[in-house]
């Protein structure tokens, strides 16, 4: 075993965790959205890449469960010869009568370590956090006030804040770790009835690529720790690359889940993959499991001087 298989083990069982209550959203495909939740990642693959995830959690527990959907873009780019990496990230996220939106921007600083890079990575943006509570009232002798009467009970709000974080990404050909926070600024949103905020969070993040005896298969195991330092939660995370075009693998969830996720690459830059969560928890008796599809392209931009073009001498 190398020094770098032995610090992502070392990463991988850093954190024994088994429970975990989260404000920000949850993606059972995190290895497809590094930049969600670490700014440190963006320009690191070289390339300019696409990405969208859409999830749709607990389908069919009924109205208010949660709908996430996210957009990111990033780059690699050189100005005045520094390494650096740009990115713009688009979310929005339902559950209950919440309704949040999110934008951000995000730079990162690459280093050079060794065989790889270290982006230092800072993002900013805005959220916006609305709430639309339709109370149901049964009809009964005991339930003869209004919710909206009560100054206590939030109806109809919408606040917006200014939100930031943080992050460290390094990565190689085969390996990489990362360390961040977001809404380090814990964001409070002033609401007419209330002050709801969002609490900071910590990411842990790695992975590593083993190529196998037959160098057309690799196997990716990957680690994802979240903590809002309160408590926690951990994905432990392998699939099977074939080709690298086509993968399928599971993840094991401290939530009590279990998850299946397949895809497939197309036209050389496109890449397509699903996920499905099953709850082995009780809650999962009153849903039929989460579903979740990943979209994304990335290609690479020529920056090279095109050869000199001559014209025939017939014509000087």
């Amino acid at each position: 075993m190398n020094k770098k298989e032995c610090i992502f083990i070392y990463i991988m069982f850093l954190l024994p965790i088994i429970t975990f209550a989260q404000q920000d959203p949850q993606f059972s495909q995190n290895m497809f959205s590094k930049m969600s939740y670490n700014p440190g990642y963006v320009g690191s693959e070289d390339k300019i890449c696409v990405a969208a995830l859409s999830r749709q959690q607990w389908v069919g527990f009924g109205d208010g469960a949660p709908k996430t959907s996210v957009f990111n873009f990033d780059a690699a780019i050189n100005p005045f010869g520094i390494s650096s990496g740009i990115g713009l990230s688009l979310m929005k996220d339902e559950y209950g009568f919440n309704e949040n939106y999110g934008i951000n921007i995000a730079y990162a600083y690459k280093l050079k370590i060794g065989n790889g890079f270290l982006g230092i990575g800072v993002n900013g943006g805005i959220i916006n956090m609305a709430l639309d509570a339709n109370w149901y009232v049964p009809d009964s002798e005991f339930h003869t006030s209004n919710p909206n009467d009560d100054p206590a009970i939030p109806g109809n709000e919408s606040a917006m804040a200014f939100d930031m974080g943080v992050g460290l990404f390094y990565s190689t050909q085969d390996l990489y770790v990362g360390f961040s926070s977001t809404h380090i600024t814990e964001p409070e949103f002033k609401y007419d009835k209330g002050t709801p905020s969002l609490k900071r969070h910590y990411y842990i993040s790695g992975g590593y690529n083993i190529t196998l005896a037959n160098p057309l298969f690799e196997i990716r195991p990957s680690v994802f720790i979240q903590s809002d330092g309160a408590s926690s939660q951990m994905s432990i995370n392998t699939y099977l690359l074939y080709n690298k075009k086509v993968w399928g693998g599971v993840s094991l969830r401290t939530d009590n889940s279990i998850v299946g996720m397949v895809g497939i690459e197309l036209f050389n830059w496109v890449k397509i993959g699903y996920s499905y969560d099953l709850i082995t928890s009780d809650i999962g008796s009153y849903n039929d499991g989460s579903h979740e599809i990943m979209v994304g392209f990335s290609f690479d931009v020529k920056t090279d001087k095109s050869p000199k073009k001559y014209k025939s001498i017939r014509f000087l």
